[in-house]
């Protein structure tokens, strides 16, 4: 199995990043992973040309960046993994301007979207927040699981770490939060870590 897992933090070693590795280490026996931190690459804003339109079985954009690699790792990946803290009840602007380049992944005929290149794909959410869940991190759940039925993706998980402050002062909560991915994504349970409700 192919896990890309694609970290959208400016902070390379955010609390988004430490949930992130901490999932990394457990899945990595079980699976290959290959991690693109977004804040490093290039990836321009979507112009809304639709020259993409033109092109069925390639994403045909214009743009020469970044964006075109990635989108060959998510097409030859079995499960995508987007990684962003929140920012403003949504993703950061490093994931949003990746989820906005992937309208040329998603085909139209006759002004419905009727194809995607990464049809069927597993996806996963993973996000980290300051505040409490409720009424804070409600909105990016809905943008993601809309983001993904309209790629023709399938939602595999939403993961969700509220009140964080520091990597640090996570403690085992990014452990945990690991291994429930791990159960939940992969069907796999870490024998080295017991997960409890104290470890959150």
């Amino acid at each position: 199995m192919k896990i890309l897992t694609l970290l959208g933090s400016a902070r390379k070693k955010g609390n988004t990043a430490a949930v992130l590795t901490a999932f990394e280490k457990l899945v990595s026996p079980h699976a290959e992973i290959e991690r693109i931190n977004l804040a490093e690459v290039n990836i321009y804003p979507c112009k809304g040309c639709d020259a993409c339109q033109k092109v069925q079985d390639q994403p045909g954009c214009r743009q020469k960046d970044d964006a075109l690699r990635i989108f060959e790792c998510m097409r030859s990946a079995d499960l995508v993994l987007y990684a962003t803290p929140l920012y403003v009840w949504d993703c950061s602007a490093q994931m949003k301007v990746l989820w906005d380049r992937q309208y040329s992944l998603v085909k139209y005929n006759a002004g419905t979207a009727t194809q995607s290149l990464i049809k069927g794909k597993q996806t996963a959410l993973l996000v980290t927040c300051g505040g409490p869940l409720e009424d804070n991190a409600d909105v990016i759940q809905v943008i993601f699981r809309r983001e993904m039925e309209y790629s023709f993706c399938q939602v595999a998980g939403i993961y969700i770490v509220a009140d964080c402050t520091t990597p640090r002062e996570l403690g085992g909560r990014a452990e945990w939060t690991a291994g429930q991915m791990l159960h939940e994504l992969l069907g796999k349970q870490d024998s080295m870590t017991v997960y409890t409700e104290n470890s959150r």
